[in-house]
């Protein structure tokens, strides 16, 4: 059984890790063929309410395999990789319930892609986050240069790109890249403590909040705001939303069942 990509389950969260530490968790075809059919998996299991990508060993991600890129003798097999790891990466970005990754050492090119592609970011002082691809005469190409500028000042985020120099874990939490930091050694548990926080909230909400975030920054401010009530209104008839306000008048935390 290939190890490239570990799946763990823990209480209410599935912990991804990227399991190729020989090679810094680099990402390539196989890995990405695994990160699919994990949350497809994960996606029918009612159990798991979060997850969490992280990496084996002492990086996240030095990103994609370049030794499968230089195998290629076609512009058309590049073309093809990246349509795999942009596919496997908008599933994530797309996925009905909350990730967080954690990163650790450093996330490169489309290790960081992938971070970028998960909903929240912890991440230990001193890990440096980068898309060095203008260094080797590319670029990004797995999301990088379009998420990038979503999360960061569009300057910074040229920065970035355009000169392929990184930023460290503190510089990145100043600027919004990254949610929380972590001592070294820390992202893990911390990245889960936060997952845990997330799966505590009621399914149906924390699935309609990720589209109402992501798909109304497309939007114009009314149509996002009408698509705001037509959502809300929707979760007011559900179990969860019943026994979200008996929880709150009982003062314990609510045992939603994502109905």
């Amino acid at each position: 059984m290939s190890t490239v990509l570990r799946v763990e389950l823990r209480d209410r969260i599935a912990v991804l890790t990227l399991d190729r530490a020989e090679r810094l968790n680099a990402v390539g075809s196989e890995t990405v063929e695994l990160l699919k059919q994990a949350l497809a998996d994960v996606r029918h299991n009612d159990d798991v309410r979060a997850l969490v990508v992280a990496g084996a060993g002492r990086a996240f991600s030095a990103g994609a395999d370049l030794a499968e890129i230089e195998s290629f003798t076609a512009p058309g097999q590049f073309r093809a990789f990246v349509g795999r790891l942009t596919e496997a990466y908008a599933l994530l970005e797309d996925f009905p319930k909350p990730s967080v990754a954690a990163v650790h050492g450093f996330a490169f090119g489309g290790g960081l892609e992938l971070a970028l592609a998960c909903d929240l970011r912890v991440a230990e002082r001193g890990t440096r986050l980068g898309l060095p691809e203008m260094k080797l005469g590319v670029l990004p190409g797995a999301g990088g240069t379009q998420r990038l500028p979503r999360l960061l000042p569009t300057a910074i985020a040229k920065q970035m790109i355009l000169t392929g120099e990184p930023i460290d874990a503190a510089r990145a939490w100043e600027l919004g890249l990254v949610n929380e930091l972590a001592e070294p050694g820390g992202a893990l548990a911390a990245a889960e403590a936060l997952a845990a926080a997330l799966a505590a909230g009621a399914p149906l909400a924390l699935a309609a909040g990720k589209r109402l975030i992501d798909h109304g920054l497309g939007m114009g401010l009314e149509a996002a705001i009408a698509y705001e009530r037509e959502t809300v209104s929707v979760l007011f008839s559900t179990e969860d939303r019943a026994e979200g306000l008996k929880a709150f008048r009982e003062r314990r935390p609510g045992d939603f069942r994502g109905m």
